[in-house]
This record gives C-alpha cells, structure tokens and sequence, in this order.
C-alpha cells in the first residue's frame, strides 16, 4: 500500500467547511501542477488519485446514517461525485493533460460555495459561461437570485456544504 501524501500547507481553521474547501483548492493546485510541461506521469497520477480520494470521502459522507443534508442535496453531491470519478478515470487512463479543466472547476466550484458565508451580503458575480458540450451533473443547493445587468433572469450563487 501506498504512504497517504503529505501536504505542503495545512488549513489555517478547523471549520469543516473551510477544511473541505482547502482539501479541494489543494487538489485543483496539485492537478494544475501535475498538468504543466513537461508533465510527470507519476506526479499526474498522483494529483489524480488525490482527487479521486477526496470525492471518495465526500461520496461516503453522503451514505452515513447521521449525515445533516437534506436528501436532494445528498443525491446532488452523489451525482457530482459520478461525474468527477467517471471524469477522473478518463484522465487516469488517457493522461490527457489539456483535459484537467473540468477536474480543476468542479473543485475550484465547490470550494467556493464552502467558504461562502450564508450571512454574508450577496454580491452580483457574472456566472462563469458553460463549456462546450458540458451538461450540469447536478441542481446544487442555491442561494437567493441575483439580478443580472443584461436582462437576462437571475442567476443563482452555488452554495454547498460538504
């Protein structure tokens, strides 16, 4: 058996929420790394693997008798974790760097959902634009709508707690 990895920096609090979305910003980093000339096979395995973890962790959470979310938000998370795992499978068998970045903004996503605050004043952010070919995995659990300067409807902030 592998030794588990060690982190370079720890988290800086012992919010869970804030832990989550450190784990998840250091797997986006490490799969950003992995990811650059010339790339490393063992290291993007590794990044992979790492992330894989992670999603593991938050897949069995979902599972546990005593876990707090409400069911819609547990099969949501459920089904954001099949599509990293079926996501991160491709990569591990491809080794196709240029294809990271799905990996990275899922996590990226989450984590800033995590260390949004729920009392905290909503501001207007644009939504990121979908790629191509990209299909939601899930209905995250939304904040209050914010108005768009284009007229288009409101967008909603993804807030998601782990």
């Amino acid at each position: 058996m592998k030794p588990t990895p060690t982190y370079a920096n720890k988290p800086t609090s012992d919010n869970p929420r804030d832990v989550e979305a450190w784990a998840l910003a250091e797997a986006s980093r490490r799969l950003i790394d992995a990811g650059r000339s010339p790339v490393n096979e063992e290291t993007l395995r590794g990044a992979l693997q790492l992330n894989q973890r992670l999603w593991t962790i938050f897949q069995a959470a979902m599972t546990e008798d005593d876990c707090g979310h409400p069911p819609e938000v547990r099969t949501n998370i459920a089904a954001l974790s099949l599509l990293v795992d079926r996501e991160t499978m491709a990569r591990l068998i491809d080794l196709d760097v240029s294809k990271l970045e799905t990996l990275i903004s899922i996590n990226r996503s989450v984590a800033s959902g995590l260390t949004a605050r729920p009392d905290a004043p909503a501001q207007a952010q644009p939504a990121p634009a979908p790629q191509a070919g990209a299909r939601p995995a899930m209905a995250p659990q939304m904040a209050a709508p914010v108005a768009a300067p284009d007229g288009q409807p409101p967008r909603q902030s993804l807030r998601i707690s782990i």
